[in-house]
């Protein structure tokens, strides 16, 4: 019998078969049905297994993950009810990160990584801006300029404004009106954090995949408290890291347990607002990354927060209790009822807004990646603690962390700000107008931050569009599906 995480039992017992948790799914449910416990209960089935866990902490509640959990009559019940043997408390190897560096050890991208599409969308700007901001990146790519932390891009947006009648001829018309709305729009995302999301050393995400010595897989908790009021932030953070594992990883195929698994509370923030190329962006990459061995889950209230073509692609689903008091609500508890493959003896909409706390509809891939009749069951409880750590508890969890050092004191180096620093005191050697220079990168990501056209023409119309898509999610995820979607572009030139 292929290896699997159970999850309740309903007829029968409910197992999620580990070789289709990269189908993805769904956790979805009213608030206080039971989610958190379920996405609980994955993650710690997923960390036994050896397979590294990623979720968002968007209301505290997840820290005590870290720890055992209590005996509880409730507890009792279910185990016997379920029949798990060997159960027991303890607490998961979990390693704490906030993208504000307050209860965590800091998340950094650069601007570079992050690439103009994500920041357009993060300041909010319209076609003219972001066509402004497509003109920095590529400016900075040409002049062989590390845009790392937010002072490199106010500065060479100032040098772009001193610059605009030099810089048409190879790059069109610069407005000024532009230039001066993107750096307002910088002040308040720096206000809101944005200062110290961006710099070095950023996030290696190939540091997640590592394995502890104890056999188990860590559990990165991002604790997003912070952000809770600044969801811009905490989906852009999200989607540069989907478009970072797609990079990364290599593909592989059907595989026997995922490489990595991403919960994304609240999931509804990716949607709510974005343009529909972002969110055509998004559904691209959920249908690409499962070919990295990546299993995403989202959990959200209600599964209509989810575009359809999103929803299409999640084979695995934990419904928990839906309220159908107004006509919205009537027509999310139908259609979650129409997800599921029918249960003949189970009236499926009836039952979504009967179920109790910790009870849930659930289906789960089967043999040859069907979807397995939709049961009513109770939801196994959790072997780690339920709800929050206290602040020295967390303080304890920090301290232990392998990543202790790592990425926590913010690093400076030489990039974009400094070198034009240096032309405005007239020392012009150091930043070529035209001859890229080969700028050491401390980590993989040079070949973004290097410059990568050499010679002085203008681009034609088909490489200004390609190298426009090139700079989209992440950059290299634009790069990647750019060569297999509008190579021929190029190749019929």
């Amino acid at each position: 019998m292929a290896a699997g995480i159970l999850m309740g039992k309903g007829e029968r017992p409910v197992v999620l078969d580990l070789r289709y948790a990269n189908r993805h799914g769904l956790i979805a449910g009213a608030t206080g049905t039971g989610k958190t416990v379920s996405m609980q209960v994955m993650a710690e089935g997923f960390s036994r297994v050896g397979v590294p866990v990623v979720l968002s902490d968007f209301k505290g509640d997840l820290t005590g993950m870290a720890f055992p959990g209590r005996p509880h009559p409730e507890v009792d019940r279910r185990v016997q009810h379920i029949g798990i043997q060997e159960f027991r408390f303890e607490g998961l190897p979990v390693v704490p990160w906030d993208v504000l560096g307050q209860e965590g050890h800091p998340l950094r991208a650069t601007l570079s990584d992050l690439g103009p599409l994500l920041l357009a969308r993060l300041l909010d700007l319209n076609d003219t801006q972001t066509g402004v901001l497509e003109v920095a990146f590529a400016l900075a790519d040409d002049r062989g300029l590390l845009l790392l932390d937010l002072k490199d891009l106010r500065a060479l947006l100032q040098y772009m404004a001193d610059q605009r009648k030099a810089l048409q001829a190879d790059y069109g018309l610069i407005h000024p009106a532009s230039i001066a709305a993107i750096q307002r729009r910088l002040l308040p995302l720096e206000r809101e954090g944005g200062d110290r999301f961006f710099g070095e050393p950023a996030l290696d995400i190939r540091d997640w995949l590592k394995p502890l010595p104890e056999g188990r897989a860590p559990v990165h908790l991002l604790v997003a408290r912070q952000l809770m009021e600044r969801p811009k932030i905490y989906a852009t953070f999200l989607l540069w890291l989907l478009s970072e594992l797609f990079e990364e990883l290599p593909e592989v195929g059907d595989v026997e347990r995922p490489k990595l698994v991403f919960f994304f509370d609240e999931a509804h923030l990716l949607f709510d607002g974005a343009p529909r190329a972002l969110v055509e962006k998004v559904e691209q990459v959920v249908k690409l990354i499962r070919s990295r061995g990546v299993g995403l889950f989202f959990v959200t209230q209600n599964p209509l927060d989810l575009p359809e073509e999103v929803l299409a692609q999640l084979g695995n689903r934990v419904q928990h209790a839906l309220r159908a008091y107004t006509p919205r609500e009537r027509r999310a508890v139908r259609a979650a009822a129409r997800s599921f493959r029918e249960n003949p003896a189970m009236d499926t909409e009836k039952v979504i807004t009967q179920l109790a706390v910790g009870e849930a509809l659930v289906s789960f891939l089967e043999e040859e990646g069907i979807p397995g009749v939709v049961e009513r069951a109770l939801i196994a409880p959790p072997r780690s603690r339920i709800g929050a750590a206290t602040p020295e508890e967390w303080k304890a969890v920090l301290a232990r962390s392998p990543f202790r050092g790592v990425y926590d004191t913010p690093v400076d180096r030489v990039s974009a700000y400094e070198r034009l620093q240096m032309r405005a005191a007239r020392t012009p050697s150091l930043i070529p107008e035209r001859t890229p220079r080969r700028s050491p990168a401390p980590r993989r990501r040079s070949r973004r931050t290097s410059p990568h056209r050499s010679s002085r023409r203008r681009q034609s119309a088909g490489e200004a569009f390609v190298k426009s898509m090139m700079r989209g999610v992440g950059y290299a995820l634009g790069r990647r599906i750019v060569r297999g979607i509008l190579g021929s572009i190029l190749r019929g030139r």
